[in-house]
């Protein structure tokens, strides 16, 4: 763990926020060949970035579909476009650094329930071929060739998407940056801005170009705090299923996959074969207050084993709640301050 900011220091650019977009953004910066200072309030990735499943694919709060309805075909494909060059981005730097992160390569099954379901997977079809991209669609008597499930509707499948220990890789890339001279100080909350200084608990940093990416930022950060808005969800993650299990529940390969539901239930394999299982309820999602009790994600595993009975002794050995930020639109926010032009913002990054 880095030592928190304790003096006043200088820098050219400042960044405030340790999770992934301000660790890209750091990242980013170092080819600039200028002084970079981070500044975090908890550990580099230990709030909504460490607290994700780890999913790396280019959907959203949106499917492709709204996206086409709300932008027109070029738009959504250039929407599009950016995480998967995004996904690219954090695959290849895993692997020219060497960054232990339980990186794997999983295809996408976005697995649709009832009617409403099987048809909004049959949009995401149609999206995908308007756009030329490529996928299978299973109807619901061949979807037991790579779920174990008969409880969907209908799927679509698709290639080219990856799945990380989103906390790990968050601690490589600080020790990456590190290498590469970048200053850290963790345990170190920005309480406010003036002019070309950011102020901490204990210590500021004075800097031309100031960067906040910070997720759920309060009003003294940004005037932009009231345009963003949080949900919450709950992960869980379970012992190692036994090989027989991995085969039941994936008969093809191991996929991440995520149900058309509003609040819908995603679930992964990590590389030691645990199950992680995330979601949540209508009332916990959208509650102005932090929801820590068990009982959501116990009636979101509850659920998850009804569908898949073979596991319905698999024990979970634990969860965690947490946020994660949206825009009003559901998508990222990237501006500049009208009035202070050095100061840059990245909001609502998922």
């Amino acid at each position: 763990m880095q030592p928190p900011l304790k003096d006043h220091i200088q820098a050219d650019i400042v960044i405030v926020g340790g999770g992934m977009a301000g660790l890209s953004t750091a990242l980013r910066c170092t080819k600039s060949g200028r002084r970079i200072v981070l500044l975090e309030r908890n550990i580099c990735g230990g709030s909504s970035t460490g607290k994700s499943a780890g999913f790396l694919t280019p959907d959203s709060e949106l499917d492709l579909s709204q996206l086409i309805r709300r932008f027109g075909a070029l738009g959504a494909r250039d929407l599009w476009d950016v995480p998967v060059r995004g996904i690219k981005l954090i695959t290849d730097t895993v692997k020219r650094y060497g960054i232990e992160c339980d990186l794997l390569e999983q295809d996408s099954l976005f697995l649709g329930k009832g009617a409403s379901g099987r048809k909004t997977a049959q949009e995401e079809v149609s999206a995908r071929e308007q756009l030329g991209l490529r996928q299978t669609f299973y109807p619901a008597d061949k979807l037991t060739k790579v779920i174990g499930s008969e409880g969907y509707s209908g799927a679509v499948r698709y290639a080219d998407t990856h799945a990380i220990n989103a906390l790990r890789y968050a601690q490589g890339i600080k020790h990456v940056l590190l290498d590469h001279g970048v200053r850290i100080f963790e345990s170190s909350e920005v309480r406010g801005i003036k002019d070309h200084t950011v102020y901490t608990h204990l210590g500021s940093v004075s800097a031309s170009e100031i960067i906040i990416c910070a997720d759920k930022p309060q009003l003294s950060l940004t005037k932009f705090s009231d345009h963003i808005y949080h949900a919450q969800t709950f992960l869980a993650v379970s012992e190692p299923l036994k090989d027989q299990e991995v085969q039941q529940l994936f008969p093809d390969e191991p996929l991440q996959c995520w149900d058309s539901d509003l609040v819908y239930t995603y679930f992964r394999l990590t590389g030691d074969q645990r199950l992680l299982v995330g979601g949540g309820s209508l009332l916990s999602t959208f509650s102005l207050h932090y929801v820590t009790s068990p009982r959501v994600i116990t009636r979101v595993i509850h659920s998850f084993q009804e569908k898949f009975p073979f596991l319905k002794d698999l024990e979970f050995i634990q969860y965690w709640p947490g946020f994660i930020d949206s825009t009003r639109d559901l998508l990222p926010t990237v501006l500049r301050d009208e009035h202070s032009p050095w100061i840059h913002y990245i909001l609502g990054c998922v």
